[in-house]
């Protein structure tokens, strides 16, 4: 078991993401969601998931190869990660509703795949793969549903995907775990 304040990351995080803003590159062009940015690719659909009584935006979803991804960037401390933390209670929470997680190795780290028993009556349970990305002062969760849980070659689409998002923290102090600010992107052409 790792240090539990440990910061989990690929090796190559700053060189393949995902990317703190300081370390994308700059002439690339991302659709800007504020806390995150996204390199828009073929075949990408994407939805922000709005919080019904604040209308904030909680979450991108995004459609990719048959899968799902859904992110979210997090304020973290300089030093110390939160996705060891994150992945027990993402394991608790499942299990409390009944479903079945077990943490592996995957491409991006540590990762929980989970049974996540789906509404309804007799409707077979949903699989989920968590992952998450420890960086400079910010930690990204994605949840990847679809193909991408157990098909290898959608899976490293997705992966590359997550690995594509670009992180703007900001300067903003921010208590740790609170959502990075999300917003809609700028409607093309300037405005």
């Amino acid at each position: 078991m790792s240090d539990p304040l440990e910061k989990t990351a690929p090796d190559d995080r700053a060189t393949s993401g995902p990317f703190d803003e300081s370390e994308a590159n700059p002439v690339r062009p991302y659709i800007d969601l504020g806390g995150i940015k996204i390199l828009p690719r073929e075949g990408l659909n994407l939805r922000l998931e709005v919080e019904e009584q604040s209308k904030r935006i909680v979450a991108v979803g995004l459609d990719y190869a048959g899968s799902t991804l859904q992110v979210q960037p997090f304020a973290a401390p300089r030093s110390t990660g939160l996705w060891d933390e994150t992945r027990d209670q993402i394991r608790e929470q499942i299990r409390g509703q009944g479903g079945r997680v077990e943490e592996r190795d995957g491409p991006l780290g540590p990762e929980l795949l989970a049974e996540v028993p789906a509404g309804g009556e007799g409707s077979s349970p949903r699989l989920a793969r968590f992952v998450g990305v420890d960086g400079p002062r910010w930690f990204l969760r994605g949840v990847i549903g679809g193909e991408a849980t157990g098909d290898v070659e959608a899976a490293a689409r997705v992966e590359d995907l997550f690995r594509s998002i670009v992180v703007v923290r900001g300067g903003t102090p921010m208590p740790p775990r609170d959502l990075i600010p999300l917003k809609l992107p700028a409607s093309p052409g300037g405005a």
